[in-house]
């Protein structure tokens, strides 16, 4: 117990200390920038970093998120400055930390989740526009306008009266911040905004600049409790719920966020809820601003090396003795030098990476409506109309419906119909289903997850009247049996179906819908087995016994398959080959022990001599997979393979393909490259093959072709591979060049590694 304690302290001293230390130097500027941004008195950010460390930090759900002040929410608390006055403000945040700790004891966090984040993005960019027009005025010299329209209609008579000293001052500024991220490492050391900051304040004292001073009269000396807000009731309540559950959802998808850039302890979304909501119950009883998880301070504490939530208090420590012990200080710094940092903060809130994100999903339109909508109306609005937007194009999705139609060798109609079928898809499914020839012979393919009552009257009453006048229609339902039982009078299923395919051969058994007299969970794997014969007799036998009668006096396959044996690759289904196709090899790491190579394996040998001189097969392929465990057996030099003595010396006829690697992306590993050893141990094995002197003589023939396969699980994708030296080498092409430059692909395969990027 001593000893875990002391490893824990030391642990803390050796990374949370220093990371605490960071993203304190970060927090100080930021804080007192947004309480300016925000219209209240600058000490409250410095109350809300302070609280935002301790309290959040303690009680969160996430051990390296990082909490305080958000520009994100400035908009709504300059609202409500205005609106009510700064101590009924306060109030409302008191009141809307209450609300969100509710949420968090009743485990409502992950609703959060549902809010688009092209809403989230659009809301944050339309702020920072907001923030960056309103501070500029600031940095100009002048005052900033109520509104955005009214800062822009504003400007260029502000342009045209400038203070020659606040400029400049605001111009040293953003030059300082725009130019530090180039400056070597160890500078950088120094966070940016505080860089900026320090700049600003010795070069405007060393040269008697004309500038505003920060003014911090509004001491925390000055006190006093909240008061509750006058007016209109439901206009207060609003604004309670608009600041939970804005600060709600950002605090809780940057913690999602921030989950993705470490790999400890996995953050509890409902008590990360629950600590925000005391926090921000904390913060409006002392005069704080309204509190929320925030993504830059936690991704600087992530990248100084916090480990745990003692970082993010620490911080708020450093920020309390800092305001008590050295607040004289912040009189130092100019306002336009503050006005400058928020500008530059607003136009990072535009951020061209989360664009591209939404425009990678057909989302562009709620990104742009939220942010235009909360320009022009104002923050709450401009939320609704995004998400107003959103589940109008969630459902115009939800309720797409594709009908496909061709004619097969055999002159019938083959229709697909996919979607969910809904009243909203009715018009179109009978618009393409009244184009179908009076009389056709129909092959009805229905690849859907829903079908409601309107849309099955629609496909019911065609069926009916096609085969009315001579045509026939076979239906075959590629998911549940939703025609099937509404055509029967049976109930259906009340709500939307996985995508799952059961009465499917290729599917596993475990996503195959068990009969009825099947207990769930009760078979054995000689069970299913079993029932899986019975399954091929009863269904797929009477389909298949014409090919196997052909077959059965000779096979003629085309292709020597050599894959690994893992269970997941089914040679059959990512080729879409049939009976009679395939001469297959199955091994551990799909490997071709080299000619003469020890251990002597002749089982891999005999199959090459016998498909090569006997069946006459004209292509060999290796077919190698993501995460082959295998190659992460060669990967850490046989350590993997533990106690295993066979497939110890198996594995060592894949150290042909480790030097490779190492030879083509040196002796560093990284993250993908074990995938990148998968592919690389696919081209070895093709050049094992040349060291059979028949297969190399047939291949230098143009006889006999090899082909590198790789089927990439998580994608359910297969990708060529070339050899490393083709049948008739490019001429002035070193190996490294042709393997890069001829990477043919079925699909885009993944990049990894420096192999992958050439």
């Amino acid at each position: 117990m001593f000893r875990d304690t002391k490893s824990s302290w030391l642990s803390t001293l050796r990374y949370d200390v220093p990371a605490s230390l960071v993203v304190f130097l970060v927090a100080v500027p930021l804080s007192l920038g947004i309480a300016m941004a925000s219209g209240a008195p600058l000490v409250a950010g410095l109350i809300a970093a302070v609280v935002g460390g301790v309290v959040a930090g303690s009680l969160g759900g996430s051990a390296v998120q990082v909490s305080g002040p958000a520009a994100g929410l400035s908009l709504v608390v300059v609202d409500l400055v205005h609106t009510y006055g700064w101590r009924a403000t306060c109030m409302i945040t008191l009141l809307a930390g209450a609300v969100q700790l509710v949420l968090g004891v009743f485990k409502a966090a992950r609703a959060a989740l549902m809010v688009s984040p092209a809403v989230i993005h659009g809301m944050l960019a339309a702020v920072g526009v907001i923030i960056a027009l309103a501070q500029l005025h600031i940095v100009l010299g002048g005052s900033s306008q109520r509104s955005a329209v009214a800062n822009l209609v504003e400007l260029p008579g502000q342009i045209a009266n400038l203070h020659g000293h606040k400029v400049a001052v605001g111009v040293l500024t953003i030059l300082v911040l725009a130019l530090w991220t180039r400056l070597p490492k160890p500078v950088k050391v120094v966070p940016a905004p505080l860089a900026a900051l320090f700049a600003a304040a010795v070069t405007t004292w060393a040269f008697g600049w004309d500038v505003t001073r920060v003014d911090l009269s509004d001491s925390v000396t000055e006190w006093a409790f909240p008061v509750l807000p006058q007016g209109d009731w439901h206009l207060v309540v609003a604004a309670v719920l608009l600041v939970a559950l804005l600060a709600g959802c950002e605090s809780l998808l940057c913690c999602v966020a921030v989950d993705g850039l470490h790999t400890g302890r996995r953050a509890d979304l409902d008590q990360e809820l629950t600590g925000q909501g005391v926090a921000n119950m904390v913060t409006g009883a002392l005069g704080g601003l309204p509190v929320a998880g925030v993504i830059v301070r936690s991704s600087a504490n992530v990248q100084a090396g916090a480990r745990t939530r003692w970082s993010a208090i620490l911080h708020g420590v450093w920020v309390l003795v800092f305001a008590f012990g050295f607040g004289w200080t912040i009189t130092l710094i100019p306002l336009e030098a503050l006005a400058a940092l928020l500008v530059f903060i607003g136009v990072q809130m535009v951020n061209l990476g989360h664009i591209k994100k939404v425009h990678g999903h057909g989302e562009v339109p709620v990104y742009v409506v939220t942010m235009v909508a909360v320009i022009l109306l104002g923050l709450a609005e401009g939320v609704l109309a995004g998400l107003a937007l959103a589940a109008l194009l969630a459902l115009r999705r939800l309720t797409m419906v594709t009908v496909l139609k061709r004619e097969d060798r055999e002159g019938r109609l083959r229709v697909t119909i996919s979607g969910s079928l809904t009243f909203l898809g009715v018009p179109r499914l009978t618009h393409e289903l009244r184009a179908v020839p009076t009389g056709a012979h129909v092959d009805l393919d229905l690849n859907i997850d829903f079908m409601d009552n309107a849309a099955f009257e629609a496909l019911h009453s065609w069926r009916l009247d096609h085969e009315r006048t001579g045509g026939t229609v076979d239906i075959d339902e590629l998911h549940d049996e939703w025609y099937t039982l509404a055509a029967s009078g049976g109930r259906t299923l009340p709500k939307k179906s996985p995508l799952k395919a059961p009465d499917r051969s290729w599917l596993p058994w475990a996503h195959r819908r068990r009969a009825p007299a099947e207990p769930p969970d009760s078979v054995g794997a000689e069970c299913q087995l079993t029932a899986g014969a019975r399954e091929y007799h009863r269904r797929t036998a009477p389909l298949v016994r014409p090919i196997f009668t052909e077959l059965a006096r000779k096979q003629q396959p085309s292709h020597l398959f050599i894959t690994c044996a893992d269970s997941r690759i089914v040679p059959s289904l990512i080729t879409a080959s049939g009976p009679g196709d395939l001469f297959t090899v199955r091994n551990i790491g799909n490997l071709v022990p080299r000619r003469g190579a020890e251990p002597h394996d002749d089982s891999v040998v005999a199959a090459i001599e016998y498909a090569t001189q006997v069946l006459n097969v004209r292509t060999i392929t290796v077919c190698g997979h993501s995460g082959c465990g295998a190659m992460a057996g060669v990967l850490s030099g046989g350590v993997q393979a533990g106690s295993l003595p066979g497939l110890r010396r198996w594995l060592r006829h894949g150290h042909h393909s480790l030097a490779t690697f190492i030879e083509l992306e040196g002796d560093r590993l990284h993250s993908g490259a074990l995938d990148v050893l998968c592919r690389v141990n696919v081209q070895q094995q093709l050049e094992n093959l040349r060291t059979y002197r028949k297969v190399d003589e047939l291949v230098r023939a143009g006889k006999l072709e090899l082909v590198g396969l790789y089927f990439d699980i998580g994608s359910a994708r297969v990708h060529m591979v070339p050899p490393l030296r083709p049948a008739t080498p490019y001429v002035g092409m070193p190996a490294r060049r042709v393997m890069t430059a001829d990477r043919r692909v079925l699909g885009n395969p993944p990049q990894t590694g420096r192999g992958a990027r050439g």
